[in-house]
């Protein structure tokens, strides 16, 4: 029977963890949501909705503490618990940055740069982040080296798309001599722009950070981690 409980007990935090994951990203599909339709109100849900993702992170650390503290599980089991850890961490972190996004939608007074495909972005980081929560769910060793390649395209795109609103300023956006408070304005938007690519690229990261574990939980290879 304490066998029994002990793997129900392991089935529960993959469990739970695949439930965090469903809630972050769902949280930052919204917030691609808002951004693109100017939706200040949806926005305002994300970032209200953060406090139960930093309440889940807490509960769930403490369900992997309680593992190792009161288990003392083999290294198979130490290894899904300490990637389970891990990946939590990860994943309330693309929590925050989905809160990140809100806040520039709610900031944002005009669209810029509309050549910067921002939104594209966004739903490939998505993908990545559920390919490597079911990659974690089936224990797929394979899903997790693809995923590492795809963040490499999506570290790319970032990178382009960046050099992008940086060439455009330096070639005329400011060659027509607005006045200074449309300058001003001007630098909010771009910067908001920028923080919005770099913080895109770090979900792409956390995602691979994600698969990186899992595959060391799956196949006790640490080739992803950084």
């Amino acid at each position: 029977m304490p066998r029994e409980s002990y793997q129900s007990q392991l089935d529960t935090l993959r469990n739970d963890v695949l439930y965090m994951a469903e809630l972050v990203a769902d949280r930052l599909r919204m917030a691609l949501s808002a951004m693109e339709a100017k939706d200040r109100s949806v926005a305002m849900d994300v970032v209200e909705g953060d406090e139960e993702i930093n309440e889940m992170y807490l509960d769930l650390e403490g369900e992997c503490i309680d593992l190792i503290a009161l288990q003392q599980p083999v290294a198979s089991d130490l290894r899904f618990i300490a990637a389970s850890f891990k990946i939590i961490t990860d994943l309330e972190r693309i929590g925050d940055l989905a809160v990140n996004l809100a806040d520039y939608t709610m900031e944002a007074e005009r669209n810029i740069f509309p050549e910067v495909d921002v939104q594209s972005i966004g739903d490939e980081t998505l993908e990545m982040l559920d390919a490597a929560m079911a990659a974690y769910d089936t224990e797929n060793p394979d899903a997790c080296l693809e995923i590492a390649e795809q963040d490499d395209i999506v570290d790319r795109r970032c990178r382009e798309a960046s050099q992008t609103v940086v060439r455009d300023l330096i070639e005329g956006e400011l060659e027509s001599g607005p006045d200074e408070p449309e300058i001003d304005r001007l630098m909010g938007d771009v910067s908001r722009l920028l923080l919005t690519i770099r913080d895109l690229e770090r979900v792409g990261d956390h995602a691979t950070n994600i698969a990186a574990r899992t595959l060391y939980m799956v196949e006790n290879d640490d080739s992803l981690i950084y």
